[in-house]
């Protein structure tokens, strides 16, 4: 019994440890679009997607802020909404007083949009930066 359970813990630990360290070809290949569409994808998958990159980029420390919330805040706020029956979700600010409310479809969106776009922009200014170098020749 213990052995299996070693077992399927080790397992776990490896699948989740790829899934959180993609590689960085993975990260500038994916599509927004395709992967944060939530009439084709459905609103779990697309959600699900947004915790997997959003979790990487608080990692990195590049996690993107809108409106006063956090990726991870509307990630919150979806799963919330889901769980709960609610069409709506609550757009809060930093001091968590509602400003507005937002669908669930477009909330899954968002929080999935910006994971992954926080991901991708980190990985284009790896190979970019040069271009914006004081003494380059352009002219600021």
């Amino acid at each position: 019994m213990k052995k299996t359970i070693l077992k399927f813990a080790t397992a776990t630990a490896l699948l989740t440890y790829g899934l959180v360290n993609a590689t960085a070809s993975e990260i500038s290949n994916l599509d927004v679009k395709k992967e944060c569409n939530v009439e084709a994808n459905g609103i779990e998958k697309v959600i699900a997607t947004a915790a997997k990159y959003n979790e990487m980029a608080v990692k990195n420390k590049i996690e993107f802020m809108r409106l006063g919330m956090k990726a991870s805040q509307y990630i919150e706020a979806v799963q919330g909404a889901i769980k709960t029956g609610s069409k709506n979700i609550d757009i809060v600010d930093d001091k968590k007083v509602k400003t507005s409310e937002a669908t669930v479809e477009f909330g899954a969106w968002r929080a999935c949009s910006f994971a992954i776009s926080a991901l991708t922009q980190d990985e284009e200014a790896k190979k970019t930066w040069r271009a914006s170098v004081p003494g380059d020749g352009y002219k600021y």
